[in-house]
């Protein structure tokens, strides 16, 4: 069912990197009534919390983008949270949803259930032909159910509940701790403070040949807004750029782009992750008519100019 301009949205994560952007975007659209819940007000893996966000929104819509999640390092020290808190939020929402007869939930997965080793380019059809990589399983998998809950509640209740795949993200608002962020955020990060430092060398972890896949974060939001208005199946959709870099690659274009001039050390007793990650986009392109539009380089630019301009500013909660 198609949102209206009345209609009250709830958009959980809404304060964050990916979310911020998604709640400028439904603004620009002309949507007025929306609700972005703060983690001191309502913890999202508590059932009773849950309960009491509904209860006082009264969300017509929900688009549901809060995730606890972070890169190797941070998926391998938080297994357990990782599960849990992604499975927990999820189940809550969705339920919550059927009970307050929501007309439209958006749910944001994770390229991180895709099997470990599935062919490039990966379609949504193989989603389920084998088990994630194993350091962030986890959270992949925990995702994954999601899809399940929001098919069976689709079958079961007639719930207007739609999946999305997002690619790896990158962009202004990022996560820059090095303890938490994925690779992008921490490259930019250490190139531009070994530059300032005038270091001769950076880490960088792995071998360098695992392939990855990065979507502009304002193309992202654009396409999860495209699905709230326009989709409604069960079928999960994947939202990426089609582009593929190696880290190596990547590495060397993040330094060129921050003026790091030193040299790369790879680290390689630290994991390389899935071997490649690389999305067919051709069901966004046919089902929402979205198309990914910032060039990499361009939007790399921007991330560094963002980091740049506000370190050291306390991140929103």
């Amino acid at each position: 069912m198609k949102p209206s301009p009345s209609d009250r949205i709830l958009v959980t994560g809404g304060a964050g990197f990916l979310g911020s952007f998604v709640v400028e975007m439904l603004q620009a659209r002309g949507y007025n009534e929306i609700t972005v819940p703060r983690r001191k007000e309502y913890d999202l893996t508590q059932q009773q919390d849950v309960e009491r966000l509904y209860a006082e929104k009264r969300p017509d819509v929900v688009l549901h983008l809060a995730a606890e999640v972070g890169g190797i390092g941070a998926n391998r020290h938080n297994p357990g949270r990782f599960f849990f808190a992604n499975a927990a939020m999820g189940i809550h929402l969705i339920e919550g949803a059927r009970k307050n007869g929501v007309k439209k939930f958006v749910q944001v997965g994770t390229i991180c259930a895709y099997p470990n080793l599935t062919p490039v380019p990966f379609q949504e059809s193989t989603l389920w032909n084998g088990y994630p990589e194993v350091t962030n399983a986890p959270y992949g998998v925990a995702k994954k159910a999601l899809l399940v809950m929001c098919q069976a509640y689709r079958q079961q209740y007639g719930l207007d509940a739609v999946y999305l795949l997002p690619v790896n993200l990158y962009g202004p608002r990022d996560n820059f701790d090095l303890q938490s962020s994925h690779v992008i955020p921490a490259l930019i990060r250490k190139c531009v403070e070994a530059r300032e430092r005038g270091d001769r060398e950076i880490i960088a972890w792995g071998t360098g040949s695992a392939s990855r896949e990065f979507l502009y974060v304002e193309d992202c939001a654009k396409g999860l807004v495209l699905a709230m208005e326009k989709y409604d199946s069960p079928d999960p959709i994947n939202l990426g750029s089609g582009r593929e870099i190696t880290i190596r690659d990547l590495t060397h274009l993040i330094a060129r782009l921050c003026r790091f001039e030193g040299k790369i050390t790879w680290d390689t007793s630290q994991p390389d992750g899935q071997p490649r990650r690389c999305l067919d986009v051709t069901a966004a392109k046919e089902k929402l008519g979205f198309v990914a539009e910032t060039p990499f380089e361009v939007g790399l630019k921007k991330t560094i100019e963002w980091f740049e301009a506000n370190r050291g500013k306390a991140p929103r909660t």
